[in-house]
């Protein structure tokens, strides 16, 4: 059977599923949890990976599960990620109200495509006419919030890195796998939905900073106290006074947020936490730009008599996605949208730790129109649900047929020509060197 015949196969089973998916999509978006804290959404996949009749393995980075389907050779395996984790968005209409949690970040389009994908492939029975395997995998914590909280349990020895991907790449979870794809959700202006393949983005470095002062009486004694939060105030206005030193080509970013600035309005505050990151487009300018905002950070403290201890985290890396396993995308996405439809945008100044599997591994990262509002914000919304649970799921499951089709050509072609920069262990030296402040 011809690459066009499977491809039209499984098209044809994903428009007969397409209720199935939809109903996958909304379970998920109903109850939004936060990072290595998805236990009711991985038994949500777990539960589905079962109608399939699919073996699985739970427990990776905590939430994570992992199936695989093997084709009639294992020559290759391609994984297709979904992200089991929602964001905090206190406002947004469906918010969880005790967490805040909210799946304005579109993963529940992501779980729902992994999952057509799979259902199509096995109404299909295609994975007997493809020479690797497909891995069908359902990961933990994309977004590198509650950093405080999940260093923790890194210090407590249930994590070692902050980041979903991180701790399964720390876990041995790619080993076995040889690319990697998902897709991300976007808001956009288009009826007919866009399909960007999928561009570089910025990596950064976790931080958390704490200021120490000396408390006294706000009012009677202010002269006997050391204000903490006028130090923390100071250093980021000192990072404010060096940003014109950023270079534009370096896309760097540094956002903090307090999360303690006192404790009574009557006592001048001897203790303030922020965390925040250092973001850039290079590993070297991460490096660079976190020495000058580090230092920035401690003149604030040394400014009043205070002082700032920083703790540097391992972060996410740049994404840097592999060009030929985009450029088979890029034609799948065509084939559906339409070439007017679909794109590549601009490097983004945001991060994924796609980035670090990309290191590794081929990747690509496809940002798909399908939604309303602004990304992360209240008012996000799907509002294409053709493009979001048809279209989608038709390139990203034809790009896979691409890959392990007649020998698994095309992956073994960009398989051999990719030049990994990390492997397990030397990623795992790198951002420990990161923690350790070397």
């Amino acid at each position: 059977m011809t690459k066009e015949e499977l491809k039209a196969r499984v098209h044809e089973a994903l428009r007969a599923r397409r209720a199935d998916i939809k109903a996958v999509a909304e379970n998920i978006f109903s109850e939004p949890e936060l990072g290595f804290k998805e236990t009711k959404t991985s038994a949500k996949v777990q539960k589905e990976f079962e109608k399939l009749g699919l073996s699985f393995q739970t427990g990776w980075g905590i939430t994570g599960v992992k199936a695989r389907m093997k084709g009639r050779k294992s020559l290759k395996t391609v994984a297709l990620l979904g992200e089991l984790d929602a964001i905090v968005c206190r406002d947004h209409p469906h918010a969880d109200p005790a967490t805040g949690a909210a799946h304005c970040c579109g993963h529940f389009i992501q779980i729902a495509n992994m999952l057509a994908v799979g259902m199509a492939f096995k109404d299909a029975g295609i994975m007997n006419e493809l020479d690797g395997d497909l891995v069908l995998f359902a990961v933990p914590a994309e977004e590198y919030v509650e950093i405080d909280y999940r260093n923790k349990l890194r210090e407590a020895g249930k994590l070692r890195y902050l980041g979903g991907k991180q701790q399964l790449i720390a876990e041995g979870a790619f080993d076995d796998v040889d690319m990697a794809m998902q897709m991300h959700a976007n808001p956009t202006d288009n009826p007919n939905g866009y399909f960007d393949v999928g561009a570089s983005s910025n990596g950064f470095i976790g931080k958390l900073m704490t200021y120490r002062g000396r408390a006294a009486h706000a009012a009677g004694a202010p002269d006997k106290g050391v204000n903490a939060l006028n130090a923390a105030m100071l250093g980021v206005m000192g990072v404010n006074a060096i940003r014109e030193r950023f270079r534009d080509s370096d896309y760097v970013r540094f956002h903090p947020i307090i999360n303690s600035g006192g404790d009574l309005v009557n006592v001048i505050p001897d203790y303030v936490t922020m965390e925040s990151y250092t973001r850039a487009a290079t590993v070297e300018a991460l490096k660079r730009y976190n020495t000058d905002i580090n230092r920035a950070l401690k003149a604030g403290a040394d400014a009043v008599g205070a002082t700032c201890e920083i703790k540097d985290l391992p972060g996410y890396l740049p994404l840097r996605p592999d060009v030929e396993m985009r450029n088979l995308l890029r034609a799948n996405a065509e084939a559906v949208f339409g070439a007017e439809n679909v794109g590549l945008a601009e490097h983004s100044a945001g991060s994924t730790e796609m980035g670090d599997v990309s290191h590794l591994i081929p990747v690509v990262h496809p940002w798909v129109g399908c939604a309303s509002g602004v990304l992360h914000g209240a008012d996000f919304c799907l509002n294409n649900e053709e493009v979001a649970y048809q279209k989608t799921p038709e390139v990203l499951a034809s790009t896979i047929i691409d890959l392990l089709y007649s020998e698994a050509a095309e992956a073994q072609r960009i398989c051999a020509a990719f030049k990994p920069v990390l492997n397990r262990q030397t990623y795992c030296e790198f951002q420990d060197a990161i923690a350790q402040g070397k």
